[in-house]
């Protein structure tokens, strides 16, 4: 005979079990705070009767404080900003001259609750540009440079870091994943552009890229510019002058592999094509040549060659 009551039992019990196995898990932040009694305070590097904005080094020690903070998002008013996890955090200004800043400091707590404090911070930078650098990219004036297309290796890759370049330094300054071969129509997006570089009366470099209305974008950075999408043309707006900042390069290179002098564009960043990249170290240069290498969103060096044009 069955046992109906047996039955019974195991139903519901099963039907209790397949009920708790379905409820949510429940997480929690605990009590959300925005985090209270935020200041700051900077100290310029280097100080004295002589030097009130610094000794041209442009560095500057950040020290901040805040009750129920997890971290800190620093903009530091020159187009550069940083996620900080401890208190006090350095930083080097590159613009040369005397400049002010306002930096702003976001405090940030459970939930992502935020609290924001401003200041102000005047810092001396005394770098100068290299006057065989100016004369060769702007001929003391001004001076129209191109993709150097009809030569092989005008653009490339390589490794960005030191380990991805097995401990080579040569191979770390060197496009030895991928060169482009000469007059390679597959990156006709870049061959018509053109790059002005003008020198003003005080020695400062700027730039206007002329993109024929589209740039050519890496896969991993087309996010970066605004699009989605592989390797290819993209309508970017360029044609906007920019002032560049000159300092000394910032990379493991040494003297034999590049001029150790780094220019910073603002805005999107672009040269000739765009990786997300910003900073463009100086390799080598001549008065009918220039080749720069910048790391990419994607963590690689990408290298860009371009030639005056006739």
């Amino acid at each position: 005979m069955i046992n109906k009551t047996s039955i019974f039992a195991s139903i519901l019990l099963a039907a209790v079990v397949g009920f708790t196995g379905c409820q949510e898990t429940e997480y929690s932040f605990g009590e959300l705070k925005a985090p209270s009694n935020l200041s700051f305070t900077t100290t310029i590097i280097g100080v004295d009767n002589d030097n009130p904005n610094g000794n041209g080094s442009g560095k500057v020690f950040i020290s901040c404080t805040a009750d129920d903070k997890m971290s800190y998002n620093i903009d530091f008013g020159d187009g550069n900003s940083s996620l900080v996890y401890t208190d006090t955090t350095t930083y080097t200004y590159a613009n040369p001259g005397t400049e002010e800043y306002i930096i702003t400091v976001k405090a940030i707590g459970t939930g992502g609750l935020v609290s924001t404090a401003n200041g102000t911070v005047t810092v001396y930078v005394s770098f100068k540009i290299p006057p065989y650098i100016i004369e060769d990219l702007t001929e003391g004036t001004s001076k129209v440079w191109v993709a150097d297309k009809d030569n092989a290796g005008f653009f490339g890759v390589g490794p960005g870091t030191l380990d991805a370049a097995g401990g080579d330094l040569t191979n770390l300054f060197t496009s030895i994943w991928w060169s482009i071969g000469a007059n390679d129509n597959a990156k006709t997006p870049a061959y018509d552009d053109e790059v002005t570089f003008t020198k003003d009366d005080n020695d400062n470099i700027y730039m206007t890229v002329d993109n024929k209305g589209e740039s050519f974008l890496i896969s991993a950075a087309t996010s970066y510019y605004g699009f989605s999408g592989g390797d290819g043309g993209y309508p970017l707006v360029t044609g906007q002058t920019v002032k560049l900042t000159f300092t000394n390069a910032t990379s493991e290179s040494t003297e034999d592999l590049s001029t150790r002098i780094q220019f910073i564009v603002p805005g999107n960043g672009i040269v000739i094509f765009g990786t997300g990249g910003t900073t463009y170290e100086i390799l080598s240069i001549t008065s009918e040549s220039i080749y720069i290498r910048n790391i990419g969103a994607d963590g690689n060096a990408w290298y860009q060659r371009l030639v005056v044009k006739e």
